[in-house]
């Protein structure tokens, strides 16, 4: 398993609730495929309170990828909804799951709230 797959779920972990999610309960299993078989990580939400697990066991959404894809998506170089849609994650469950995982992973590197870009240009006070 990667730093960036560690880092990702660790961080995730001890975020404890999540204001965009606080109207969602439900479970989403990682199933990351790598040279030695597939790691799980268990992500478990209620209400918008995030807790990972390395459980393997029924899920409401389960997410496979490749480990070094997955890495791509930890370090915000890739973003959930348009890999799934180019096939480079797969899902199985309830889709609305796929939607959501853009607020759990990062931005892009780079990037800034459009709010701060705007102040920044000094358009918006």
């Amino acid at each position: 398993m990667s730093d960036a797959t560690s880092e990702f779920f660790d961080e995730l972990d001890h975020r404890g609730s999540e204001r965009l999610l606080r109207k969602t309960n439900g479970t989403i299993r990682f199933d990351l495929e790598h040279d030695h078989g597939i790691d799980h990580w268990l992500v478990t939400i209620i209400n918008g309170d995030v807790q990972v697990s390395r459980e393997k066991r029924d899920a409401d959404c389960v997410i496979r990828t490749d480990n070094a894809f997955f890495d791509r998506m930890a370090r915000g170089e890739e973003k959930p909804l348009p890999a799934w849609l180019r096939n480079e994650i797969t899902s199985e469950g309830k889709f609305r799951f796929i939607v959501l995982l853009e607020r759990l992973f990062p931005g892009s590197p780079g990037a800034r709230h459009p709010r701060t870009f705007a102040r920044e240009r000094g358009g918006h006070r």
